[in-house]
């Protein structure tokens, strides 16, 4: 395939390795705003940069006729209206707040635990993000995902709130320590013991890797997706 890289950082330079180790050319490599001139004709762009330009990327991008695989997290206010512009556009659009396959089986673990402690009174929640001193969102994408995932299945929480919390909020405290890929932690307190599930992140390869198989997946596929779609869960 040609893919086109938007947003050139540590995680754009590690999917542009791996992309050409799985056989596929990198044919635009971009830190400006995409456009049909730069992106050089791609089958599919991968899209990692900042909050504040994502949108304006994946836009540009779709409107162009070509799908995205983003992992851009702290912008998706404004993921309806791109979800729309995918459909318009008779392309595809697929956003993961992660893209590590094990995240994606933690997702549904949290899920299914979510499910099961649903009637139990005798514990509270809570959950922890870590991450490098570099990341600009707080909480992470992945920990408003994991959020979610319970918020489907506990109906005493309709919201989330960083650190301490009130009434049906659940609390999640976001850490920004040294050079931590990811840490994400569910806790289920009592007065008398805890349940935690935990998924700990070693290096950046797993999320690179996910990307670049969501893209060899998206291709000549119309809509909006996520990652639980590229692995059937």
């Amino acid at each position: 395939m040609r893919i086109a890289l938007v947003g050139y950082g540590k995680m754009g330079k590690i999917i542009d390795e791996i992309a050409q180790k799985r056989g596929h050319e990198v044919v635009a490599r971009l830190k400006e705003t995409p456009t049909a001139e730069n992106l050089n004709n791609p089958d599919v762009v991968i899209e990692f940069s900042l909050p504040e330009v994502a949108f304006e990327n994946v836009k540009a991008c779709l409107e162009n006729n070509v799908p995205v695989i983003c992992g851009t997290t702290g912008w998706l206010e404004k993921r309806a209206e791109i979800e729309k512009i995918s459909v318009e556009n008779n392309t595809a659009f697929l956003y993961g707040s992660n893209f590590s396959l094990g995240v994606n089986l933690f997702f549904a673990l949290n899920e299914k635990l979510a499910d099961l402690m649903k009637n139990v009174d005798e514990y509270s929640c809570q959950l922890e993000e870590i991450h490098h001193i570099h990341k600009k969102d707080a909480p992470s994408g992945t920990a408003i995902s994991i959020a979610e995932g319970i918020f489907k299945h506990n109906s005493k929480f309709d919201a989330w709130k960083l650190d301490e919390t009130k009434d049906n909020q659940l609390g999640i405290f976001a850490i920004r320590e040294d050079e931590v890929p990811g840490t994400h932690s569910v806790f289920y307190r009592s007065e008398v013991d805890e349940i935690e599930i935990k998924h700990t992140a070693f290096n950046r390869n797993g999320f690179a890797l996910g990307a670049v198989v969501a893209a060899e997946w998206i291709k000549d596929k119309k809509g909006n997706f996520e990652m639980k779609d590229v692995l059937g869960l």
